[in-house]
């Protein structure tokens, strides 16, 4: 079942696809272990410097899960739970990835789908993709891992009106919440998120990381260490600083190596 998440490396830029175009790419159990999986192996790549995310084709990102497979896989609280750590450790994995990743977002984002895109750290969307988690019409409930990326974009008022009224709504919507970060004509999506995908690549990678690292530990209210205070100035010591501020000074484009 590897191929329902496809991977494909050009240079330093990795894209997972999301693979059941003949479902718009609707989420299976098989999916969420691989998508985990994947995510792992490329967040140890220290090669790589940024990873898109989409789904196969150009109708969906991914619908959600794929409701055939609840009557054998979720019809209860015990074969949900363990259905749960399968998809729990993929969101985890998402959310610990040490490269940027950005979202390449056509067509429907929905329920688990939008779930993947708000891990990412960037979203591009067309302008006619369409989001939303209503799950309280299948009498489901996010749970705690599923509602705390949601929450930490978009606030609690965003994240409650989302979940309670179970609307689906556009893009230009979902641009004004804060759940994506561009909005450009559907024949540009691509186009846009690789530019993006790019200029990142183009960046220092050990930046990249540490600022992502950054950014996680802000979330968490404990008191930074003096220790970590102090990373912050490790950067001065790499030689992608001396590259990084030697090239800005003769005017040439930087060919950072991270390290």
């Amino acid at each position: 079942m590897s191929d329902v998440i496809l991977v494909d490396r050009k240079a330093d830029i990795a894209t997972v696809i999301l693979n059941r175009p003949e479902k718009l790419n609707a989420l299976t159990k098989p999916m969420w272990k691989r998508l985990g999986e994947v995510m792992r192996e490329l967040s140890a790549d220290d090669s790589l410097r940024c990873i898109v995310i989409r789904g196969a084709g150009d109708k969906s990102f991914a619908p959600g899960n794929d409701i055939s497979e609840f009557a054998d896989a979720r019809s209860n609280s015990a074969q949900a739970k363990a259905y749960g750590e399968i998809h729990h450790a993929a969101l985890s994995a998402l959310h610990e990835c040490r490269h940027p990743t950005v979202a390449l977002i056509k067509g429907i984002c929905v329920g688990g789908g939008l779930e993947i895109a708000v891990l990412c750290d960037l979203r591009v969307c067309g302008t006619s993709s369409r989001f939303g988690i209503p799950i309280n019409r299948l009498g489901l409930v996010a749970g705690y891992g599923e509602i705390q990326a949601l929450l930490a974009l978009v606030g609690r008022s965003v994240t409650l009106e989302i979940l309670l009224e179970g609307r689906v709504f556009g893009a230009e919507e979902a641009f004004q919440k804060g759940l994506v970060n561009r909005v450009v004509a559907d024949d540009k999506v691509e186009e846009e998120a690789y530019a993006t995908a790019q200029r990142i690549a183009d960046g220092a990678p050990l930046v990249a990381r540490w600022h992502k690292k950054f950014i996680r530990r802000l979330a968490d209210p404990t008191p930074l260490t003096d220790q970590e205070r102090n990373e912050g100035y490790a950067c001065y010591d790499t030689e992608d600083f001396k590259t990084g501020y030697q090239s800005f000074l003769a005017k040439t484009k930087p060919g950072f190596r991270g390290r």
